[in-house]
């Protein structure tokens, strides 16, 4: 790593990363005072919400063996016509499943741009410091960040829309590494929600925050994936070979 990558990482250390490092866990009464609030607050936003699954022990409340996206996906089948922004069903949803995480459907309203932590980080302080109206963001788990915008909505071309696999196709990799756009037909973990191995889904900025274009969000999300990205090669190549 070059030393002026060494300074930008350690000099983007600012204000949003001393949150995420310094912030006192809540405990179980907080926790508990506070989770139908924020529920509410992201439905009152618009964010339409379904039940998710919940961490139990060291497995997925699903009960399915080797269960790929433990605690992290829906309980039904029909999460797309289950997902509502109706207070009263949130609410009874929220009493009667005390242990429930909760989706939020992307494409109706919005969309979800996911990135690694770290470029995300570098991102939201790069755009604070340009003035760019950034929305809600999260931190999911340990190693994910989540920029919440404006839904695209269907282009009239198809051939412009970026599904949520963005990352995974071999022509968008070296333009979007690390990018995943979730649009219609996915769904991201909404905060609060808790994960195995005591990981969590917070809210770095809040929904009060009006929804962006996410294409005013793009090029620095891009450009930081891509840092992170050649970061991460570069560290790689370092390692030494063990014989």
């Amino acid at each position: 790593m070059s030393s002026e990558s060494g300074r930008r990482r350690s000099g983007g250390q600012g204000r949003i990363s001393q949150w995420l490092r310094g912030r006192r866990p809540p405990t179980d009464a907080e926790d508990g005072a506070n989770r139908e609030e924020l529920l509410l607050a992201a439905a009152g936003a618009g964010l339409p919400l379904a039940p998710a699954a919940h961490p139990s022990a060291y497995r997925c409340s699903c009960d399915r063996v080797g269960c790929p996206t433990p605690a992290r996906h829906p309980v039904s089948f029909a999460w797309q016509t289950q997902s509502t922004t109706d207070r009263a069903q949130i609410e009874r949803w929220a009493r009667h499943q005390p242990l429930a995480n909760f989706i939020t459907a992307t494409g109706m309203v919005h969309d979800v741009l996911d990135v690694p932590l770290d470029a995300g980080r570098e991102a939201l302080e790069r755009l604070l410091a340009l003035g760019v109206e950034v929305g809600p963001v999260a931190r999911s788990g340990g190693d994910r960040m989540l920029f919440f915008t404006a839904t695209r909505g269907t282009p009239e071309d198809e051939d412009e829309w970026w599904p949520c696999e963005l990352d995974c196709h071999p022509e968008t990799m070296d333009e979007h590494p690390g990018l995943r756009w979730h649009c219609r037909g996915s769904y991201v973990l909404v905060p609060p929600a808790q994960l195995p191995g005591d990981l969590t889904v917070e809210w770095v900025r809040g929904p009060e925050h009006a929804l962006p274009d996410p294409l005013s969000l793009l090029e620095v999300l891009t450009d930081e994936c891509a840092r992170y990205a050649g970061e991460e090669r570069e560290h790689v190549a370092a390692w030494p070979l063990r014989g």
